[in-house]
């Protein structure tokens, strides 16, 4: 797959998207060491991309690690109703990403309740008391094949595997399973407002010595319980078009498909499924071209899969924990 370059982001600027996905807590000096530029450039391209590609590094709960419910609703809406429905959702704490989609007559959104009761609040309780949505369904992630702590333009090739070595943090031993404690809540929060907090920062915010974050943090992020994760607009990088697919496999093959679209250039995010489909993806493409190329080449090449429905999205409304710019 090819990065294209457009009037706002050239060649350096990719790479350093690149080489964020890789070590984005990686320091300004590291990162120009890597990509053969000063720190004073990787500086002003990061500014840059943070100011017109909508670039936020934050940390992200990841829900699979932690044994933790994670859910994609799907609602069906009176369609001068879909934007209000999605604001609303995306004021909830526990909705990680929404887009209105299938013509602005549908709302789709991924939550990870943090507890029994927060998810049937919101699938009991206030999704089906809510004005004018005409339908609901429920799809219970099981298995991520694609996604998470895997960036996805690391598809695009920009690093070789000797940059790639030399940008990953310092390994670190786990020594437990995924679990986030009552007292490392401090120190989350203040990474997911932003990633790239530095230690004395989060010193301040915690209260613990800067000793004890940095091992507590290389704790975490070595067991997997967090990860830090990189949002950008890919419409910035020629990507425009983002659509849900609801696949629909035969039982046996649903694990081959799965890893197989783990492998597909379009592919940023791949899940099996508990619902009216056994497999929810996201594809990224630059155009209904596009779109049209993949669903009918290599997705509908591939074995097992009985039904495809895609849903483009016509406009994101929140990704990871906060809501997108401008909305």
């Amino acid at each position: 797959m090819q990065a294209m370059e457009s009037d706002i982001l050239d060649h350096l600027d990719l790479r350093l998207l690149a080489a964020l996905e890789v070590n984005a807590r990686a320091s300004f000096s590291r990162l120009g060491a890597v990509l053969g530029v000063s720190d004073q450039t990787v500086a002003r391209r990061y500014r840059k991309l943070c100011a017109q590609a909508g670039l936020r590094v934050v940390a992200v709960r990841d829900a699979d690690r932690l044994g933790q419910d994670q859910w994609t609703l799907r609602l069906r809406c009176v369609p001068d109703s879909a934007q209000t429905i999605a604001d609303a959702l995306a004021r909830r704490a526990d909705t990680n990403w929404i887009g209105i989609a299938s013509g602005g007559t549908e709302v789709v959104f991924g939550t990870r309740p943090r507890n029994p009761g927060d998810r049937d609040d919101l699938l009991l309780g206030k999704l089906p008391r809510t004005p004018r949505v005409l339908e609901i369904r429920a799809y219970q992630l099981l298995h991520r094949f694609e996604g998470g702590p895997r960036g996805w333009t690391r598809k695009f090739r920009l690093l070789d595997d000797d940059e790639k070595a030399q940008l990953r943090p310092d390994p670190v031993t786990s020594t437990g399973p995924a679990r986030l404690d009552p007292e490392d809540e401090a120190l989350v929060t203040a990474l997911e407002r932003d990633g790239r907090a530095t230690y004395p920062e989060l010193q301040r915010v915690t209260g613990r010595s800067e000793s004890a974050v940095k091992r507590r943090l290389g704790a975490l992020l070595a067991s997997g319980a967090v990860y830090i994760d990189v949002e950008y607009d890919s419409g910035v990088i020629g990507y425009p078009l983002a659509a849900t697919l609801w696949i629909t496999t035969t039982p046996g093959a649903l694990h081959t498909v799965g890893r197989a679209l783990a492998a597909h250039d379009p592919i940023a995010h791949a899940a099996a499924t508990a619902g009216p489909s056994n497999i929810l993806a996201t594809a990224v493409v630059r155009g209904a071209a596009d779109l049209y190329a993949y669903l009918s080449g290599p997705l509908g090449r591939l074995e097992g899969v009985q039904h495809v429905e895609a849903s483009p999205f016509l406009r994101r409304v929140k990704q990871l924990t906060y809501p997108r710019p401008g909305r």
